[in-house]
C-alpha cells in the first residue's frame, strides 16, 4: 500500500509542477484568449479538434462556448468539436481515412477568419496536421495546445502553447486549465 502512495504522489506533485510552469507561459496564453476572444467577438466560429483524452478536451472548450462557462448572461458563441460526431468521422474515415476525419470537416465548415484549436499530447497526428493545413489554405487561423515538445504539428500553427512534460496526463491537465484561462478571458469582454 505504501508504494502506491508513493508513486500517486509523485504524479500530483509532477501535475502540480507542470500547472505552476504555466505561469510563466501566461503571456502566450493570453494571445491565445485574446485571439479567440476576437474572433468569435466579430461573428467568426470556433472549430475544435483532438484525438482520445483531448479530443475530450476539445468537446469541453466547444461546449462551455454554445452553452455556458459561470456567466448565464453571456450570448451562446458558435464552436464546433470536430470530434463529437461519430457518424461523420467513421464516414469520413471508411470512405477515405482516418487522417481525413478532421480534414474534410474544416473543409466543409471553416470560413476565413475562424479559429482551429487543436489538443493534441504528442503533437504527431496526422489528422490534425492536415486539419490545420486546410484551416490555414481556408484563411482561418490555427492554435495548438500541445505536448511532448510540440510535435510536427507545431510548424503548422500561427499560435502554439506547448506544455513542458512527457507524461501525458499533466499535458492534458494543464490544457484543461489553459482553456479554462481562455475561456475566464472570454468572458470578461463578451457580451
Amino acid at each position: 500500500m505504501s508504494n502506491n502512495h508513493h508513486w500517486m504522489l509523485a504524479c500530483v506533485e509532477d501535475s502540480s509542477r507542470v500547472i505552476g510552469e504555466l505561469s510563466r507561459q501566461l503571456p502566450q496564453i493570453t494571445t491565445i484568449a485574446e485571439m479567440v476572444t476576437s474572433a468569435l467577438l466579430n461573428g467568426k466560429k470556433l472549430l475544435t479538434a483532438g484525438n482520445g483524452g483531448s479530443a475530450a478536451a476539445a468537446l469541453h472548450l466547444a461546449e462551455e462556448l454554445t452553452g455556458r462557462y459561470s456567466r448565464a448572461d453571456r450570448r451562446a458563441l458558435p464552436a464546433i468539436c470536430l470530434a463529437a460526431d461519430g457518424t461523420a468521422l467513421t464516414c469520413i474515415a471508411n470512405d477515405w481515412d482516418f487522417g481525413s476525419v478532421f480534414s474534410r470537416q474544416v473543409e466543409a465548415f471553416a470560413q476565413s477568419g475562424d479559429v482551429l484549436v487543436v489538443f493534441s499530447s504528442s503533437g504527431n497526428s496526422e489528422n490534425l496536421i492536415r486539419a490545420c493545413q486546410i484551416m490555414r489554405q481556408r484563411g482561418g487561423k490555427v492554435i495548438g495546445l500541445l505536448g511532448k515538445g510540440g510535435g510536427k504539428n507545431l510548424a503548422h500553427c500561427d499560435q502554439a502553447l506547448v506544455i513542458n512534460s512527457s507524461r501525458t496526463a499533466a499535458i492534458q491537465e494543464a490544457h484543461e486549465v489553459v482553456l479554462h484561462l481562455m475561456l475566464e478571458y472570454l468572458e470578461k469582454y463578451c457580451d
